[in-house]
């Protein structure tokens, strides 16, 4: 009978299976823990990957688009080009536009020149532009339409070609490039040259 009872006493394979079981459990611990790190970290890569796509989308896409035609105006019957009407709207699935945080520049052959916003209706100076047409506040949203009056810096003759860059404060930049006609008019369509109605993201 002792000696039964000293061989259990020294019998420690029992012991062995339970810390095989603890190590093997530990190890699956660990597995699961390594997994739930790497695969958190592979959602957090993807969604930086889809913001990246998202931000460069947005920055290659101008939210603004003419709405009609680009109008010239002959106020001082001088038959030289004063200023230009234009009119914009959304592109489609934008976001509204604060026009009061949108740059407008000027350019021809002789000068490039950031436009002076008067955020009122009627520019009163050259190298300025107003706005009107947006409802009740200066944010331009679905369906609606805000007409530009932009006086240029500088009156022009006829055929004379001139660039009015619109930038919104996301989007790319709106490019509307036009040439006066061969006679000047008090009201003039500006027809649109072949190839300049470019959307780009000026650096």
């Amino acid at each position: 009978m002792k000696n039964n009872r000293r061989s259990i006493r020294k019998d420690k394979r029992a012991f062995t299976g339970l810390e095989a079981a603890i190590v093997l459990t530990a190890f699956v611990v660990v597995a699961a823990v390594f997994s739930y790190v790497v695969l958190n970290a592979g959602f957090f890569t993807t969604q930086k990957a889809k913001e990246v796509v998202h931000t460069g989308v947005e920055s290659a896409t101008s939210s603004l688009e003419l709405a009609g035609e680009v109008i010239g105006i002959d106020s001082n019957g001088d038959s030289m080009m004063e200023a230009v009407k234009i009119y914009l709207q959304l592109t489609a699935g934008e976001h509204p536009v604060d026009l009061n945080n949108t740059v407008l520049t000027y350019m021809d052959e002789d000068r490039e020149e950031q436009l002076t916003p008067t955020y009122t209706s009627i520019p009163t100076g050259t190298g300025e532009w107003g706005y009107l047409g947006t409802g009740d506040n200066a944010l331009l949203e679905y369906q609606e339409s805000a007409g530009l009056i932009v006086s240029l810096p500088a009156a022009l003759s006829t055929e004379k070609t001139f660039t009015i860059e619109v930038k919104p404060t996301k989007g790319a930049t709106l490019e509307i490039t036009r040439r006066t006609p061969g006679g000047i008019e008090a009201y003039m369509i500006l027809v649109e040259i072949e190839g300049s109605e470019r959307k780009n993201e000026r650096k």
